[in-house]
């Protein structure tokens, strides 16, 4: 997978492209990262790259010449191009695992006030990764790229991320591994048990209570069977049981 970054600030990628997943995936050739420094493309001899907005209002906006000159010809070259924006979609695993099928993504960070209006025409589509503004797109880049990277065949197995949070449409199940005994607090027994039917059961119950707990607004659109539906019934049952003995 090939992903260019359009950047003002290309040192802030050097160290996350060399460590953990990550590194192991360019180094291996599994992923191919470029990074692009917009002032490259800077008009006149202190390479500009912004200016006042009309209008009036603080802060400076990024202008058109130097994007254009920037992405025009990673769009020539077939990239899918993404614009991290607070105002563009909200990333999800299910997004993430469609842009894992692309081969080639270019993404744009934003800076300062924003850019000019006309440059988000060469945007194919706006993604954000939360409601809230941070000072530039390059965290949002990273955390896209990260999302994305993991997803890319033979980043890691297939079964790491299979059975990761909303990849199922629900919560993980927690997690469990040595010591046995804790501070007071033990391993479930059913994973000591070597059961893998029994074991397998426990962690659907688990993500199914722990998805009803912390986030219950992903339960109507999750692809549950009817085992899972009313498995929640009895939960729910449980979880008001619960807060009535508290009250």
């Amino acid at each position: 997978m090939r992903i260019d970054v359009v950047t003002l600030f290309p040192e802030l990628f050097e160290a996350p492209l060399k460590t953990s997943v990550i590194g192991r995936a360019v180094e291996n050739g599994l992923l191919s990262v470029t990074l692009h420094d917009l002032r490259e493309h800077g008009l006149g001899r202190h390479r500009s790259v912004d200016d006042y907005p009309y209008g009036g209002g603080a802060g400076m906006v990024l202008r058109p010449e130097p994007l254009y000159a920037a992405v025009e010809p990673l769009r020539n070259e077939g990239a899918h191009v993404i614009l991290l924006d607070p105002a563009g979609e909200r990333l999800t695993d299910a997004l993430a695992r469609e842009l894992a099928d692309v081969p080639h993504l270019a993404l744009v960070c934003g800076r300062y006030e924003g850019l000019d209006e006309r440059a988000r025409a060469l945007a194919d589509r706006e993604v954000s990764i939360g409601d809230y503004v941070l000072t530039g797109g390059e965290l949002p880049a990273l955390v896209l790229l990260d999302v994305v990277a993991r997803l890319v065949p033979g980043v890691i197995e297939a079964a790491s991320h299979e059975e990761d949070s909303f990849a199922a449409g629900i919560l993980e199940y927690p997690q469990y591994t040595r010591p046995e005994e804790f501070r007071g607090m033990g391993v479930p027994q059913v994973l000591l048990s070597g059961h893998h039917g029994e074991v397998a059961r426990w962690r659907r119950r688990e993500a199914l209570r722990r998805t009803l707990e912390r986030r219950p607004d992903l339960l109507p659109e999750a692809p549950l069977a009817d085992l899972d539906r009313a498995e929640l019934e009895r939960l729910s049952r449980e979880l008001r049981e619960e807060v009535a003995e508290d009250d």
